[in-house]
């Protein structure tokens, strides 16, 4: 039981951690006139560059979730990416006409692969022993 709680407090501070870093970069590119609020219909470079700076800060966040997971922290690493491809996926269904399609359903896509470099990135951390 006790690895039970530990397992899911660690995918859910991955998710918090992804959420609140996607949220804080949101609202400060769009405090600045980078992105307008409430929509993302603008070009095509910028919607990559919150592709990317969300694929950044989703690593970390699977990243994360594998360092505090118990044992077998890839699992928990792509867990956290199936959560997110779930949740992305839903987003796009239900808030594909706050931007292009293929922004929200790029999100779902790369989220697996996210969490599996998450959990990657963790292992080779640890073996090489660099912290």
């Amino acid at each position: 039981m006790k690895n039970t709680l530990k397992s899911i407090g660690a995918v859910i501070a991955g998710f918090i951690f992804i959420g609140l870093t996607h949220t804080s970069i949101d609202t400060i590119l769009e405090n600045a006139g980078v992105l307008p609020k409430g929509n993302l219909f603008v070009s095509t470079w910028l919607i990559l560059f919150v592709i990317g700076y969300r694929a950044i800060f989703s690593l970390a966040g699977c990243y994360i979730t594998a360092w505090l997971a118990p044992n077998y922290p890839m699992r928990h690493s792509i867990a956290l990416g199936v959560l997110g491809a779930v949740l992305s996926s839903i987003g796009a269904i239900t808030m594909g006409n706050l931007g292009p399609a293929w922004y929200a359903w790029t999100l779902a896509v790369i989220a697996i692969p996210i969490g599996w470099l998450g959990g990657k990135l963790y292992r080779r951390v640890k073996l090489e022993g660099v912290h």
